[in-house]
């Protein structure tokens, strides 16, 4: 019996580190097809835009989580359900504005990263930058436009990875006359 769970958590590890890789993969070859950072940064908050307007879908329809009140409510989502759904961590919340319209998730343990060491000619790439765009997508699907940036990296020597969310505004529905 204990076999069997087991192998469900080897299954796991072996598939979190296959995603890691292959995203590893991903991100050398944006290195070789652009010619800059900046560039291969903006290919992967663009993708990680297009992954989330469609992992919104998934995620609405497993979490069963409803529709969110306020910014800090979204961040309870993102955090608690969405974060340990799909990457299987729980970042912290953290460095709240006064206004409560920005905030920082807090990654003690980027998943992304492991086995990754950036070389001295990439210092600028933001190399989770996927995630920003993930975040955005997601929450625009949800009528929220945000902005989403890397504050501090563990891959760049600081001790935390840090994603600093700011609300811009909610968007409106543009539903046809007559439909509600």
């Amino acid at each position: 019996m204990s076999r069997q769970a087991n192998r469900g958590t080897e299954s796991k590890k072996m598939s979190s580190e296959l995603f890691t890789l292959t995203y590893g993969a991903l991100v050398t070859q944006l290195c070789k097809d652009y010619e800059n950072d900046e560039d291969v940064n903006k290919q992967l908050d663009k993708m990680g835009y297009n992954i989330g307007v469609r992992l919104i879908e998934d995620f609405l329809a497993r979490s069963n989580v409803g529709r969110c009140h306020d910014f800090r409510e979204t961040a309870d989502v993102i955090a608690k359900v969405a974060f340990k759904m799909y990457l299987g961590i729980t970042p912290s919340i953290t460095n709240w504005s006064p206004a409560g319209d920005e905030f920082s998730l807090i990654l003690e343990n980027n998943p992304l990263v492991d086995f990754v060491e950036l070389p001295d000619n990439h210092s600028s790439l933001i190399y989770s930058n996927l995630l920003c765009g993930v975040l955005r997508g997601a929450l625009e699907m949800v009528q929220m436009a945000v902005e989403a940036r890397f504050v501090q990296d563990t891959l760049k020597g600081d001790g935390v990875t840090e994603i600093r969310m700011r609300f811009i505004r909610r968007i409106e529905d543009n539903l046809p006359a007559g439909e509600e």
